[in-house]
């Protein structure tokens, strides 16, 4: 993906950086690509063979479609045209991450990496909006932040950016360590630490020790920014000193936070606070609502205050962050008599994600005679403590005042029992069969909230709720 028309890599330093044989008559690139759909002329194109498709076979089209080189694995070479412009490799993949490796060497920005349970990409894209609003800052995109995506967006880093913002997932132990030292942070932040995925883990001490291998990769002399209010606070913190990060940077609501939240106005599409930075008022007014997305947003402020950004530049600019697609846009719909709002949460849920999306939506507010409904879908990878993670949900939903539970998919069902009978709205196996009883219970002036993991068909039951009701990108609310 080209971002503008200089030179992002030289065919000399591809070339250097790879190990690379060059065929043909290559040209630098502008932008590194590894989907040929979205490729803009000037991209170099790796051709990565994944899970589901092999990028080799999209290579003509690639090229077609302007692209500078192809990066191509040395086994395939032969297959492509004489002359075509070529970079060969032993592993595309290999390739693409000694690319990124050569970026992060190459570059003087002060960089970040970003990991959690919860709220990570949130986390990255406010870092990119209020370290931006100092300097040019470039970030990972979407939620690229595994063992294809850290690379990528390395290889991405533009030689003159001030700031990079790198976001590293996992599933399983011993995925973060090889990216993050890529990566090379000087300042490492952890969110938070749940119960998520852990039916890949023992426990949520080796979710939090999986977590805690971003530590590994830490430059020398840089900083840990991790969340005082979480209960796995103490191990993350051992495990940073005993990796030597001697700058341990606290945040949340607990006395003694180093970056501490002072006050907090919730409001509907957004929130307002009063934080100390390290000694420094901070007022900040962020454009998502949730006491969770204020809490990451001082982990955001320990950044930059790490990095020796501009604070009132930093603070300033949170105003501007928006929530990206199914994780709480707001959608208006058309229904007889009027309008319902529509929360799409449905990008993928766990416990603490699925307890904090609830408070929003008590928060949201509802039209006359409108009720609050939450349209809840399984959470995947809980493990053997799956079906009470869910049942729990029923104190969370009391406590929210929520009026209607719609829930959906196997797991869920241990929810529908909890709850008292006048807030059940309607339970189902599978989301197509949920949509048509949600659809006809939705009135004028109701807020439904949608939220579930990937793997339960929310996004599809909400693209379906919007198709159905004439939702649109023009129905939109402003924040």
């Amino acid at each position: 993906m080209s971002t503008s028309g200089r030179v992002l890599h030289s065919v000399a330093e591809m070339q250097a950086a790879m190990g690379a044989d060059v065929h043909g008559t290559p040209a630098d690139a502008t932008g590194i690509s590894i989907d040929s759909r979205t490729l803009a002329p000037g991209d170099a194109f790796f051709a990565i063979a994944g899970e589901n498709s092999d990028g080799h076979a999209y290579v003509a089209k690639a090229l077609d479609a302007g692209a500078s080189v192809a990066v191509v694995a040395r086994e395939k070479a032969d297959a492509f045209p004489e002359g075509a412009p070529l970079l060969v490799v032993d592993d595309v993949l290999d390739g693409l991450a000694a690319l990124g490796r050569a970026a992060r060497a190459r570059s003087e920005a002060g960089i970040v990496a970003v990991t959690g349970s919860v709220g990570k990409t949130t986390t990255k894209e406010a870092l990119h909006i209020a370290l931006g609003a100092d300097g040019q800052t470039h970030a990972s995109a979407a939620s690229y932040n595994n063992h294809w995506g850290v690379p990528l967006s390395l290889a991405r880093l533009p030689r003159e950016a001030r700031y990079g913002v790198f976001e590293i997932g996992m599933n399983h132990p011993g995925e973060i360590t090889p990216l993050v030292r890529m990566v090379r942070p000087q300042v490492a932040v952890v969110t938070t630490v749940e119960p998520v995925h852990i039916a890949q883990f023992s426990s949520i001490e080796e979710i939090a020790d999986a977590k805690a291998e971003i530590f590994d990769g830490v430059e020398p002399g840089g900083a840990a920014v991790l969340n005082l209010d979480n209960p796995r606070f103490p191990r993350l913190k051992a495990a940073a000193e005993a990796r030597g990060i001697a700058r341990i940077v606290s945040f949340g609501e607990s006395a003694g936070a180093d970056v501490r939240l002072k006050e907090a106005a919730l409001h509907s599409y957004c929130s307002v606070a009063v934080a100390d930075v390290m000694g420094m008022p901070v007022t900040f007014k962020v454009g998502m609502p949730g006491r969770h997305i204020v809490q990451n947003m001082l982990a955001v402020l320990a950044t930059a205050k790490l990095l020796g950004a501009d604070m009132a530049l930093a603070a300033l600019a949170l105003s501007r962050l928006k929530p990206p697609p199914g994780r709480g846009v707001p959608l208006q719909l058309q229904v007889r008599g009027g309008q319902a709002t529509l929360l799409d949460e449905s990008y993928n849920a766990n416990p603490a994600s699925m307890r904090a999306a609830l408070d929003v939506l008590s928060r949201t507010p509802v039209g006359p005679r409108g009720r609050r409904i939450a349209v809840l879908g399984d959470m995947l990878e809980l493990g053997v403590d799956g079906e009470a993670h869910h049942a729990g949900l029923a104190e969370a939903i009391r406590v929210a005042k929520i009026d209607q539970v719609y829930c959906c998919g196997p797991l869920m069902h241990a929810l529908w029992q909890a709850l008292p009978s006048e807030r059940r709205g309607g339970y189902a196996i599978h989301a197509t069969h949920l949509e048509p009883m949600v659809a006809a219970a939705i009135r004028a002036g109701d807020t439904l909230m949608v939220k579930g993991s990937n793997g339960s068909r929310m996004g599809p039951l909400v693209k379906s709720l919007a198709e159905r009701f004439r939702a649109g990108e023009d129905a939109l609310l402003e924040g």
